[in-house]
């Protein structure tokens, strides 16, 4: 009897066995991939409705919670007996915190694993800064709310964008972005009309109570954007998120673009930061016992306009190119200023809004876009966005100390033709030195 030859034994011993591929385990991490360097192949139908939709609800209700830190301040410190130049040095201390937190803020997303996570802990920071401004209104505290508000805002805000470009990827940013814009512009009007109604018919006590509450449907919707959805990196991007990194501080003190911005934002900032918080104290002295409502209105004026034209802000930005959109942008805060200083009617300070809103329409898109531009293909997206919220803090914090000690001693008038001034060489900065950063593909 023959025996039969076995087969070949190496075919059937467990090490030559195919084995599963276990790399796909990966694929949660996805979100560290949300940085604007990254060149991600991208479809807007690849991205989850529910994580869109997330986003959206997202972007919305964290404009309600931003607005509660608005003008309703100015107004609530002048009620309160405060002078210009104490009000100044109260939304100074906020403003500083946001100088020395901006980068540190935008290193800490780039260093976390998630974004969500760094969002949702800013959310819970800037609710328990609005309760505590509720029930303990004393100058202290308003100190350190103001600063633990600023604090959670430094990464709240490099947090968005990195979650934005993530789900959607370097092609559509300028879309992406432009919908946060026009969803975060509706969140401000719907706020701002909510808690202008209840310091009109409750108190002003009651417009921080609101803001503390608005952090549960917050939360909620940042529940619904998935980590896992980001599309999945190209070969190229992976190949340049592996390479070494250059130095963090060399990356942006050797941007020209980069600086070239920066410098501008600081000028527009340190003409716009004190603009509104000045008409919310002009509208006090002059119609005390209308001030909050109109100060909703100047609210709500600008973000109708945003709301309306945010997306197309974001679709004209890939056609036409950041620049054009940008002379747009910082043309229209001189003219702001000008018109203030020569209006005495509350009606018209409030039709003069629609300035701003031009303004908020153009920068709400333009700022994370160009920061992403000037820094593809480095890795340092969210830090570079730090240093940008660096330059616009020196702007804020110097502006509403600046405006207060003009309005003090020089008045109103005197005031806004100063802070137009500023914005006037912004503009000029911007029209004669930076550079277009949008890249063509392919190009």
């Amino acid at each position: 009897m023959t025996v039969p030859r076995p087969q070949n034994r190496r075919a059937i011993k467990p090490r030559d066995v195919q084995r599963p591929e276990f790399r796909p385990r990966a694929a949660p991490r996805r979100e560290a991939y949300a940085d604007s360097s990254a060149e991600m192949s991208t479809d807007m139908e690849a991205v989850p409705v529910k994580s869109r939709r997330g986003l959206d609800a997202f972007a919305f209700f964290v404009a309600n919670l931003q607005t509660g830190f608005g003008p309703f301040l100015a107004v609530y410190f002048t009620q309160a007996k405060w002078t210009q130049s104490d009000i100044g040095f109260a939304l100074t201390v906020g403003s500083l915190v946001s100088l020395l937190g901006q980068v540190p803020g935008g290193a800490f997303v780039d260093a976390v694993r998630s974004r969500r996570f760094a969002a949702g802990l800013s959310v819970i920071g800037i609710s328990l800064s609005a309760f505590a401004l509720a029930m303990w209104p004393s100058f202290l505290i308003v100190l350190l709310a103001m600063a633990a508000h600023s604090a959670a805002s430094c990464i709240l805000t490099p947090a968005i964008a990195a979650i934005s470009i993530g789900l959607v990827g370097h092609k559509r940013a300028g879309e992406r972005l432009g919908r946060n814009a026009s969803f975060s512009a509706l969140g401000n009007a719907v706020a701002a009309a909510l808690m202008g109604a209840c310091g009109y018919y409750l108190s002003n006590d009651a417009v921080f109570y609101l803001t503390a509450f608005l952090m549960v449907p917050t939360l909620i919707a940042l529940s619904f954007i998935k980590p896992g959805t980001a599309p999945a990196p190209t070969r190229r991007s992976e190949a340049m998120m592996d390479r070494p990194k250059d130095n963090p501080l060399k990356t942006i003190l050797t941007n020209r673009a980069l600086l070239c911005f920066a410098a501008c934002m600081t000028l527009f900032f340190l003409a716009n930061a004190a603009m509104l918080p000045l008409v919310g104290s002009m509208l006090t002295l002059r119609a005390s016992e209308t001030a909050t409502a109109l100060i909703a209105a100047c609210i709500v004026v600008p973000q109708v306009v945003l709301a309306i034209s945010g997306p197309a802000v974001g679709r004209a930005a890939e056609r036409w190119g950041r620049r054009p959109l940008l002379l747009v942008g910082f043309a229209a805060l001189p003219i702001r200023g000008l018109l203030f200083a020569y209006t005495d009617s509350p009606e018209l300070l409030v039709a003069i809004q629609v300035f701003d809103g031009i303004s908020a329409a153009v920068f709400g898109v333009m700022v994370p876009l160009v920061v992403s531009d000037v820094t593809r293909g480095t890795g340092r997206f969210n830090l570079a966005l730090g240093a940008v919220g660096t330059a616009m803090g020196i702007g804020a914090a110097l502006s509403t100390s600046l405006a207060g000690i003009m309005a003090d001693h020089l008045g109103s008038h005197s005031a806004f033709l100063g802070l137009a001034i500023v914005g006037l060489a912004g503009f000029a900065l911007l029209a004669f030195i930076m550079p277009e950063t949008r890249r063509i593909e392919g190009a």
